[in-house]
């Protein structure tokens, strides 16, 4: 191999992927010819087929499907949502004020999902050692709780109270497709546990919301965890889209959080003089 091929090889290593073949007037993904995969595959498919490798069934497919769009948006009560409006305003343009919102999509804000799906499949993993769904809720429950958390993700909802009325529908969907053997419905079962055994911590109800019923359909789909978070990201950017659109035709210059008659609260040192330094 002369100095020649050796630079070509290592140029083309320098990005070495299996998702996408191309070449001048050619298209793969995942070795599928692009004109194929038009007007056969769905866009949830084609997620799939990226992030996995592999098309999934008809049923896969449809399930995903499902899960994406069931947390499109929430209102500009939501800070991704409040976010994109407010960049908007700011003159930009719509990818930027995309980009912004995804960007507050953390820990706290967009990563419940995430989360859920940890606990859940470690839930599921102390099963594989034949423990109970009991005990292997609890146990993982314990274990959540001696890492410093005080509440569990997926659970509850600030604004949604008593019922997130996402989370019912979703659960029925999976026993529907579990029926059909789609999926397992292991982790719906997961799930329904730990409500009940939050409910008999706390001394009352705290159901299911959006991020756990999603993290359900997730990990019944076979999703690592972190791969939760980024098609939650996939999902609520429909949202972030449409809200910047909204803000952009509606107008305004450089809208904050309040309204400009409204101000906040200050919390400082009364009024006070300046000091000559000495």
């Amino acid at each position: 191999m002369n100095d020649r091929d050796m630079l070509e090889n290592e140029v083309m290593d320098w990005w070495s992927t299996d998702i996408i073949y191309m070449r001048p007037g050619v298209i793969r993904y995942r070795g599928y010819p692009i004109e194929e995969l038009i007007g056969n595959v769905t866009f949830a498919q084609m997620i799939w087929l990226l992030t996995r490798g592999e098309l999934p069934d008809r049923g896969q497919g449809e399930l995903l499907d499902i899960a994406l769009m069931s947390a499109v948006d929430h209102g500009p009560q939501a800070p991704s949502i409040a976010v994109a409006r407010m960049a908007a305003t700011c003159g930009v343009g719509l990818n930027n004020a995309i980009a912004s919102a995804v960007n507050v999509l953390g820990d706290v804000h967009g990563g419940a999902g995430e989360q859920a799906v940890e606990f859940f499949m470690s839930a599921a993993q102390r099963m594989d050692d034949d423990i109970s769904l009991q005990d292997a809720v609890r146990q993982s429950y314990e274990a959540f709780l001696a890492g410093g958390q005080n509440f569990v993700p997926g659970f509850g909802h600030r604004f949604h109270n008593p019922i997130d009325p996402r989370a019912p529908r979703l659960l029925e969907l999976v026993d529907q497709y579990a029926a059909q053997g789609t999926v397992s419905g292991r982790y719906a079962q997961i799930a329904r546990e730990v409500e009940k055994q939050i409910a008999a911590r706390k001394g009352k109800s705290i159901p299911m919301n959006i991020d756990g019923a999603t993290a359900v359909i997730y990990a019944e789909l076979g999703f690592p965890a972190p791969l939760a978070r980024g098609l939650f990201c996939l999902s609520r950017s429909v949202g972030i889209l449409a809200h910047a659109w909204e803000q952009i035709q509606q107008g305004g210059r450089n809208k904050g959080p309040l309204p400009r008659h409204m101000i906040w609260r200050y919390t400082g040192p009364d009024q006070r003089p300046v000091e000559p330094v000495s």
